[in-house]
């Protein structure tokens, strides 16, 4: 015999409420939004972190 794919841990489960808890974790499956990316972005942000930038800039440099 195969090992089920649920186990109860604790207590005892009728096969009716196995049932109805692995209807429901596929259902919500099921439900749940395609994680893949539907389109290629950038890959650097178009802009800077303050934080992450070195202390000082002179004035007069220009950082593009």
């Amino acid at each position: 015999m195969d090992t089920p794919d649920i186990r109860v841990e604790k207590g005892h489960a009728e096969p009716e409420e196995v049932a109805a808890i692995t209807a429901i974790l596929l259902a919500r499956a099921a439900a749940q939004p395609d994680t893949t990316p539907t389109h290629r972005g950038r890959a650097k942000a178009g802009w800077r972190r303050l934080e992450r930038e070195p202390g000082f800039r002179a004035p007069h440099s220009w950082h593009g």
